[in-house]
């Protein structure tokens, strides 16, 4: 990933707009590699009985991103309206090779 520079180092918003688009390519990264999670937990939740969607785990992640967040300084309500649709959306996804319980 290529290295990002800090906030305070970039002088016009010319700068700190390169720098944005640099962050949004990384996020977009790890979102990709998230999915590719996903999908191994489909290839793995048939031989453990699994259901795509665990109603404590989901709550699970989400006491733990709100907690995260809050530690990094980011609104801990935003961070779960955002994880709540990126979960959904990776049940979504699970639910297409699972099958819909």
């Amino acid at each position: 990933m290529p290295t990002l520079t800090p906030p305070q180092d970039c002088h016009s918003m010319q700068e700190l707009r390169v720098q944005i688009d640099k962050l949004d390519r990384q996020l977009i990264e790890m979102l990709v590699t998230r999915a590719g999670y996903i999908d191994r937990a489909s290839e793995l939740k048939p031989s453990e009985g699994l259901p795509a969607r665990i109603p404590d785990r989901v709550e699970e992640v989400v006491r733990k991103v709100r907690a995260g967040s809050d530690e990094a300084g980011m609104d801990p309500d935003l961070a779960e309206r955002l994880w709540r649709i990126l979960i959904d959306w990776s049940i979504a996804r699970e639910e297409r090779v699972l099958g819909n319980e």
